[in-house]
């Protein structure tokens, strides 16, 4: 007989046990209260056997997890996404338990190329995906921009003709902060005035900024930070 006969989905068990509704049940479970033979489960969906021990935690809450905001230190060259591991969440900002859920339903805001580096926002907040979205063309960007090359006599007042500043940071850096954002453009603007854009990373969106952030690191947004 197959062992798997004789087992229920762990939403199922907790229903039974506390009793509850099944959705109670879920809230339970992708909340991280729920414990299976002294491991925390948060799959509602998980099998568990008759004999295995099922644990309510006594802080247990029926409050539905809120929606998170996701700051990331992407690397150069890498896909944002696969970043997002529990280890890679910095030691520095840890004021929120993570959950399994806080990577379900993201909507990546305002994208990089993939050889550019810096702030990277994912987001299951919808006024935030709003801002970051739908009001993309009001939010500053600031990028910093290594470059090569000699740039035209008139370069620097070209490309502050668009709607944004640009500076030199210094002899091979410039610092562009920028709206409506589009890091994509970033490099044919430096080739329309005779420079070859070798490195871009992304410093601030708003007023949020990517300081302590090591390189591929990643934090949650705190309730207090507005874009």
């Amino acid at each position: 007989m197959n062992n798997e006969d004789n087992t229920i989905r762990l939403a199922k068990r907790v229903a039974d046990m506390v009793p509850c509704s099944r959705r109670e049940a879920e809230i339970y479970i992708e909340g991280a209260y729920v414990s299976v033979d002294g491991a925390i489960v948060e799959e509602p969906g998980a099998r568990v056997a008759p004999g295995q021990d099922v644990r309510l935690a006594p802080d247990a809450t029926l409050l539905e997890t809120p929606p998170v905001t996701i700051l990331l230190h992407k690397p150069a060259g890498a896909d944002p996404l696969a970043c997002l591991l529990p280890e890679a969440r910095s030691k520095e900002a840890q004021r929120v338990r993570f959950l399994k859920s806080h990577l379900r339903n993201l909507t990546a805001c305002l994208p990089l190329e993939r050889a550019a580096s810096g702030l990277f926002v994912f987001t299951q907040d919808f006024r935030v995906a709003r801002k970051l979205v739908e009001e993309a063309a009001t939010v500053e960007q600031e990028l910093i921009v290594d470059v090569e090359g000699r740039i035209a006599d008139d370069g620097l007042a070209r490309l502050n003709q668009g709607s944004g500043k640009v500076s030199w940071q210094n002899e091979q850096r410039l610092r562009f902060a920028v709206k409506p954002p589009k890091p994509a453009l970033i490099g044919k603007l430096c080739a329309d005035v005779g420079l070859t854009a070798t490195a871009i990373k992304r410093q601030r969106i708003g007023r949020i900024s990517m300081a302590g952030l090591a390189v591929g690191e990643w934090r949650y947004l705190q309730g207090y930070e507005r874009f």
